[in-house]
This record gives C-alpha cells, sequence and structure tokens, in this order.
C-alpha cells in the first residue's frame, strides 16, 4: 500500500492502517528519541507519546510526500524528548557566566564522521546532548534553540563547543585519531 493511502485510512481511526504507520517509522522515530535520552524505556515511552500526537493530529495533517511526513513526525519526536527532559527537571544547562572559557579557533569534531560521533552522543551529559542534537543533527540555529529551551543564545553556543570538546575527548580516550582543521 502506498503511505498517502495509508495516511488516509489512517486519519479515519483505520487500526491496519495505523499499524502499518507507526511500522514504517518506528524504528527512525526511535533512533531519535535515543539521542535524546539514554534510558531506553524512557525513549519507547517517549515513541508513544509523539505516535499517539501523530495520530491524534493526523486529521489536519497535508500530505505532501514522505519528505514532509518524516518531517514532521519528526519535529512531534524532539518535541515529545524536550517535554519529557522538561518534566523530569533532567535538562539542565550550565549558565553563561559560569561556562569555562573556550577558544572560538577549536572545532573539535571537524572532520570526525557522523557515525563516529552518534556512538557518544547518548554519554554526553543532558544539556550538552540536547544543544548539540538540536544543532547539529536537527540544523537549529541558535537563536532558535534558545527559544526553544529558555535559555540565552550565548548559553545554546557554549553548551555546543563543550559537547564538541567532550566529545573529542571521549574519541580520543576510545584511540580515535583527531586531525584538527585549520581555520583558513
Amino acid at each position: 500500500m502506498i503511505i498517502s493511502d495509508q495516511i488516509e485510512d489512517a486519519r479515519t481511526g483505520n487500526a491496519a492502517a495505523q499499524k502499518a504507520l507507526f511500522n514504517a517509522l518506528a524504528d527512525p522515530m526511535m533512533a531519535v528519541c535515543s539521542r535524546y535520552v539514554k534510558n531506553r524505556a524512557d525513549a519507547e515511552e517517549i515513541l508513544l507519546d509523539g505516535f499517539c500526537k501523530f495520530f491524534a493530529h493526523l486529521p489536519r495533517f497535508r500530505y505532501q510526500g514522505e519528505a514532509a511526513l518524516f518531517a514532521w513526525i519528526k519535529r512531534i519526536m524532539v518535541n515529545e524528548c524536550l517535554m519529557f527532559l522538561r518534566r523530569h527537571h533532567s535538562f539542565v544547562v550550565v549558565g553563561e557566566d559560569a561556562a569555562e572559557v573556550v577558544s572560538r579557533e577549536e572545532e573539535p569534531l571537524a572532520g570526525l564522521s557522523a557515525a563516529e560521533i552518534f556512538e557518544l552522543i547518548v554519554r554526553l551529559p543532558v544539556g550538552y546532548r540536547t544543544v548539540f542534537n538540536l544543532h547539529v543533527i536537527e540544523g537549529m540555529e541558535h537563536r532558535e534553540i534558545a527559544q526553544l529551551l529558555g535559555i540565552a543564545e550565548g548559553t545554546s553556543k557554549s553548551q555546543l563547543r563543550k559537547a564538541k570538546i567532550l566529545l573529542r575527548k571521549m574519541l580520543s580516550l576510545k584511540g580515535v585519531q583527531y586531525v584538527q582543521r585549520k581555520n583558513r
């Protein structure tokens, strides 16, 4: 069955179409949730909450292709992850005045593959991991992250820079060789 047909059937509450959509989208959405929370049970809970919202709002969704569908449900999952972190008071960022000074010239992750980084993302502290995910993975600007998380834009930048430095240290401890790219 074509995904646009599944969506139309799922809008009307067709359980088989909803199950087919869930089966098609659950694995990539679980990967999204797992990037934000360490505990698999929490990630599964977020996934299910996200799908409940997805199906509840599906009647208002205007299908414009699979890419739009994927982007929409991914956004739902990211928002669910952020709400979960807020509810559990586990999202703590270091204030800009308390943040250690980090050189602007350092670019610790330049030249590393996404696969190398992804393995270590879940080991980052919650604040670092959240900002890293929103900026590097989701492509949000610091201004948008700051508004979304209720932090200063500079704090977002500081959290990202520290996340990158910590990832570099973690990679170094694992014996991954790193070559720093020079600014031109």
